[in-house]
């Protein structure tokens, strides 16, 4: 995957995946159906932005611009009759320039932000490893198969970030950050208001 800037179909949710999580998404907008088949055509992935104003199934929404460059991993047929499909993060990117294509689809230019560091975690966040173990026996959650290194802060960090129930716009402050203990550390203080 190339490091330089490079023109991605963009993808506002609400909700955000970071590298290594993986996330369902269920397709049945034209604009999305056809973004689809041009990925899975040309061998490539698409960036997931948060959402900031508007809805995910509107055209004209307000997004983040900082997101991740997903790829699809599964699709198949879903019992509704819609398409489904299953994303897994690679890399944080920053959108740099975006404009709206005919068919309404967001479209962007985007640059990949630096790998962040591997770290072990602290003695005093042990607790989120723990935290993030629960979470991860939820069927849902389960049904994705991520792996997960429960020694690395900054894998910890990026699941948590993308599961735990906190305010969207947390999670991309969350998602935004580059020190993955300075993320363990925000995580703990969120964990800590919540009791």
């Amino acid at each position: 995957m190339t490091r330089s800037a490079m023109n991605v179909p963009l993808f506002p949710l609400n909700s955000l995946v970071l590298p290594g999580g993986r996330i369902p998404l269920q397709l049945f907008e034209p604009r999305y159906i056809d973004m689809l088949t041009r990925c899975l055509k040309e061998d490539r992935g698409f960036v997931i932005v948060l959402l900031r104003e508007g809805l995910e199934t509107s055209t004209s929404v307000a997004f983040y611009d900082i997101g991740t460059y997903v790829r699809i991993i599964d699709f198949q047929q879903l019992d509704n009759g819609l398409l489904g499909i299953t994303v897994e993060g690679e890399a944080k990117v920053a959108v740099a320039n975006c404009w709206q294509a005919g068919d309404g689809l967001n479209m962007g230019d985007v640059e990949y932000l630096l790998d962040e560091r591997s770290a072990a975690i602290p003695d005093e966040f042990a607790e989120l490893p723990e935290v993030l173990r629960t979470l991860f026996r939820h069927p849902v959650v389960n049904d994705l198969n991520m792996e997960v290194d429960y020694e690395n802060a900054r894998d910890v960090g990026w699941r948590l970030t993308e599961l735990l129930p906190i305010d969207t716009r947390d999670k991309q402050r969350l998602a935004e950050l580059q020190d993955p203990l300075d993320r363990l550390r925000r995580l703990q203080d969120l964990l800590d208001g919540m009791d």
